[in-house]
């Protein structure tokens, strides 16, 4: 979840920030820019106020033009600004440099044509530090109410470009800067809110696998993940409870009911003397006891699996597998099935009784289900973090609706009802898995049958 919230809020806040900092950066050139705009109008002014003095038409003196043409020369030798005062005709009254005119199109004589008018230009166009452009700014020269001539002033933008993308560097690393700083706040704000729900969903996880004493520490986050922490260990407790009321009373059932059953079942057995031997009701009436007992006696194992905590020590997988087919192979070689073992190297975590029988739980079906001259196959092997014991039998197998029910209470394919069990086995197998830490899963065997892998960690849980 993290790493999907946490690109999310860093794009938001970049959004806000870019948000805020083009507007920004376009203030600065602008204002930048409005700066020297209004040094050109000042001086423009003031370049107005001198070619006042000189005298109506061109009929000037002389005196007074080279006093003028000397601040304009001055003017454009110290600061790099071509300065000019043209009469409406465009024939300068003076200028800096000499060969400089009145632009003769584009904002230079737009600008000139708006002076004309009576209007100074105090809005030129932005110039932007990509672009190797000049500013225009015109001032009119009125006598009598009139305009005579016009002052214009065509600066360099180098100096003030440079400043502009000096101004945007201090804005991009300020950008920066503000950027590092959200992160940081949003991977703390994300780790903060989020550190309950990462422990949340490993107690959910541990619960789902049957390790019901998991609960949650309300610590941190906000206050509602904190309520929620809190109801879902209320929660928690009250399905252990339930559980471990159901666990009692399977047990205290089926240990109810063997007695009754077992002096039932001695009743039979005194009736069959009274009887013609080979009678087919006693026969039948024997059988199903048999297995109602085999029934209990699974549901006594299965409460007790799901009861009995794991005595976890670490241990050779591969020497449990090998001991549990040497103890087997007499059942296969009865029935014409040859079992054979890939054996390794491996350790892991587990509990060797629930592994031993788990194990036998499971090469029990295996051997049930594959016909005489067919093949079962038990091999140890390493996956990543875990240890897999994988048995491989030779059976018609299962469809993939029937894999998804295998390991339910009591479930048996239709195709295998009239074959011996209780449908109880794999779910001891899978209760005593899990509680070590393990798993069952199953699948497909080429080319036909059915695969079981056991898988246990190959790390102490609790370390």
């Amino acid at each position: 979840m993290r790493s999907r919230l946490l690109p999310l809020l860093i794009i938001l806040m970049a959004g806000v920030l870019l948000a805020l900092g083009f507007p920004l950066a376009v203030s600065v050139a602008a204002a930048r820019q409005q700066a020297v705009v209004v040094d050109r109008i000042d001086d423009a002014a003031r370049v107005a106020a001198l070619a006042q003095f000189v005298t109506e038409g061109r009929d000037s003196t002389a005196e007074r033009r080279s006093v003028l043409e000397a601040e304009l020369t001055r003017y454009h030798e110290v600061y790099g600004i071509k300065a000019g005062v043209f009469y409406r005709d465009n024939d300068a009254m003076a200028r800096a440099p000499e060969n400089w005119s009145v632009p003769r199109a584009g904002e230079g004589r737009k600008s000139f044509q708006q002076a004309l008018l009576g209007r100074r230009s105090d809005n030129p166009r932005q110039v932007w530090p990509w672009q190797d452009g000049r500013l225009i700014v015109d001032s009119p020269v009125v006598r009598d109410g009139d305009v005579v001539a016009v002052v214009v002033t065509d600066s360099p933008t180098g100096r003030m470009r440079s400043r502009i993308l000096e101004d945007w560097v201090y804005i991009a690393v300020g950008e920066a800067a503000a950027m590092l700083v959200a992160v940081g706040a949003a991977i703390r704000l994300t780790g903060w809110v989020l550190r309950p729900v990462r422990v949340l969903d490993a107690a959910t996880h541990d619960i789902a696998t049957g390790r019901m004493k998991s609960r949650v520490a309300a610590a941190g986050g906000p206050p509602e993940l904190r309520r929620l922490v809190g109801a879902f260990n209320e929660m928690a407790d009250n399905v252990e409870d339930v559980l471990e009321q159901q666990r009692a009373f399977v047990a205290d059932a089926s240990h109810q009911l063997r007695n009754p059953l077992a002096a039932l079942l001695l009743r039979i057995e005194l009736l069959a003397l009274e009887l013609p031997e080979g009678n087919e009701e006693i026969a039948s009436v024997r059988t199903e006891g048999k297995r109602l007992a085999q029934v209990l006696d699974d549901l006594l194992d299965l409460a007790l699996a799901e009861h009995t905590a794991a005595d976890l020590r670490l241990t050779d997988i591969g020497e449990v597998a090998a001991e549990r087919v040497a103890a087997w192979r007499v059942v296969a070689e009865e029935k014409g099935v040859r079992l054979t073992e890939h054996r390794a190297a491996v350790t892991a975590w587990a509990d060797p009784i629930a592994l031993s029988s788990a194990l036998d739980a499971v090469i029990d079906n295996a051997l049930k289900f594959t016909p005489p001259g067919e093949e079962v196959t038990v091999a140890v092997a390493r996956d990543g973090a875990a240890s897999t014991i994988v048995i491989d039998d030779g059976g018609p197998g299962l469809t993939d609706d029937e894999i998804d029910r295998i390991g339910d209470r009591f479930w048996r394919s239709n195709r295998h009802q009239n074959i011996k069990g209780s449908g109880l086995g794999l779910s001891i197998t899978r209760a005593l898995l899990t509680a070590g830490g393990g798993s069952i899963t199953y699948g497909h065997s080429e080319p036909h049958g059915l695969r079981v892998v056991l898988s246990v960690p190959r790390s102490s849980p609790t370390g």
